[in-house]
């Protein structure tokens, strides 16, 4: 994938260009069916797919009180989403109080004298420019003269309601991980570092990863049943289980999301590693010692292996 940073930067495209515009924070079914009306039409031009997006998210400039605490999905992430699904040049505007003053009219003259541009795509209620005052009519006023196509995407519904990343936020936040599947069309994941821990996970005979996802929202507390992605591996993917929690019998303060890999024998200190959540299997819960601790740590491995075999994890 090639990245840009100023739309000036995509004169470097030879090939024609359709881009999706928008933020994709999460990108759910709703993103991609805008990404993929951009990746059909590349595909039918014999051009590539692009996605502008801005970063950080508009709202935490426009109304910082109004904006999520947590995102869904980091920028590395989010890129690996975005690559799976075709994307072939990624646009990623600065957005601030400078470029939120700039007029719509202005923003789209800058995106229309692109040489490469064929294509611009977007959900039907996009907005942009100073005030959200740029809609898609005016945006198609001053594309049909320079032939270029403007495509927009109406809403994707699930049992009657609109898909959005607001939504999407309180699924995860109620831990409805199988809703929250089907507006994704995949399992929910985040995508952290594998940090050095204190390394108790092997006395309990089950040698954990901490991963660090800073910001990026995470389920209730609990143990689940995930499945691991490793970076730069084109394998399938590790089984695991994970604790999230602030592991209340050993700590009882910071919150840590340990991952066991079944039947791994590796040292992933420094790895990037992707987490798909899977069934909850249970509660976070506070034991007597390290002894029963150790105990219920074996019956969920067990649990786990269990459900992975029956094709019941959830993933």
């Amino acid at each position: 994938m090639i990245r840009f940073s100023t739309i000036a930067g995509l004169e470097e495209v030879q090939e024609s260009l359709h881009l999706a515009m928008g933020v994709f924070d999460g990108v759910h079914l709703g993103h991609q069916a805008v990404i993929g009306a951009a990746v059909k039409g590349a595909g039918a031009s014999g051009g590539v797919a692009g996605v502008l997006t801005f970063e950080p998210h508009p709202v935490q400039v426009l109304a910082p009180n109004r904006a999520p605490r947590q995102i869904l999905a980091s920028r590395e992430h989010k890129e690996r989403l975005l690559a799976s699904l075709g994307v072939k040049v990624l646009l990623v505007l600065h957005f601030d109080e400078t470029m939120a003053r700039q007029p719509a009219e202005e923003f789209a003259g800058s995106l229309l004298s692109v040489k490469a541009l064929r294509q611009l795509v977007a959900g039907d209620d996009w907005k942009f420019g100073r005030g959200r005052r740029g809609t898609l009519d005016l945006l198609r006023s001053m594309t049909e003269p320079q032939s270029v196509e403007l495509t927009a995407i109406p809403a994707v519904m699930r049992k009657g309601e609109r898909i959005s990343s607001t939504l999407l936020r309180k699924v995860l936040g109620e831990g409805n991980l199988e809703v929250a599947s089907e507006m994704l069309g995949r399992p929910y994941s985040v995508m952290g570092k594998v940090l050095p821990g204190a390394q108790l996970g092997r006395e309990l005979g089950a040698p954990t990863a901490n991963i660090s996802v800073g910001d990026q929202q995470l389920p209730p507390d609990g143990v689940y049943a995930v499945m691991a992605i490793l970076s730069g591996e084109q394998e399938s993917p590790w089984r695991g289980v994970a604790n999230l929690g602030v592991r209340p019998t050993v700590d009882g303060e910071s919150r840590l999301l340990e991952v066991h890999l079944l039947d791994f024998d590796g040292d992933l200190y420094g790895s990037v590693v992707e987490i798909c959540f899977g069934m909850r299997m249970r509660e976070e819960k506070k034991f007597g010692g390290l002894a029963e601790l150790k105990e219920q740590i074996q019956r969920d491995l067990r649990e786990a292996r269990r459900l992975f075999e029956e094709n019941r994890a959830g993933i």
